[in-house]
């Protein structure tokens, strides 16, 4: 299995989840079962069904993040040497060369992603054409809503 890029910042975001998975989801659903186990007839039982299917999304999400922690690479966007270029867990302004606007992105892996935090996938098609330009230089970002063209204004690594 290929290697997942991770900043050092989601990777411990992802500890943390999988941290409250094991020992405050699991331990209370076991409880949940076990209490709508007292109730009697399992097969009519709607807690006790309840409490599995929550039980069966928790493991598996637990197994998921168990892997992809497994398989990351914790990349720490502060000891980047690769200013003034744009690399992965660089924090990049750019304004678009039509409207005028600033908006502030952080290119990251996949798993942490979310744009409404300003934090953009790496193989996002904005992060795709950001990658390895520098301060001034222009980036035309082909979106499903159409061209987009900006202007790199800042790039630091944080």
């Amino acid at each position: 299995m290929s290697k997942i890029p991770l900043t050092a910042k989601g990777a411990e975001k992802l500890r943390a989840e999988l941290h409250r998975l094991k020992h405050e989801e699991r331990p209370r659903i076991i409880q949940a079962i076990a209490d709508a186990r007292e109730h009697g007839d399992l097969k009519e039982n709607a807690e006790y069904h309840a409490a599995r299917e929550q039980q069966g999304f928790v493991e598996g999400r637990i197994q998921e993040l168990e892997s992809k922690l497994a398989n990351a690479q914790i990349i720490d966007p502060t000891t980047v040497n690769a200013a003034p270029k744009i690399v992965f867990g660089a924090t990049v302004v750019l304004e678009d060369t039509d409207s005028g606007e600033e908006v502030t992105y952080q290119i990251v892996g996949d798993e942490e992603a979310d744009i409404k935090q300003g934090l953009i996938s790496v193989s996002s098609p904005i992060a795709r054409a950001l990658i390895g330009r520098e301060e001034g230089d222009e980036a035309v970002v082909h979106a499903p809503s159409g061209e987009h063209v900006y202007e790199v204004v800042e790039v630091r690594y944080e």
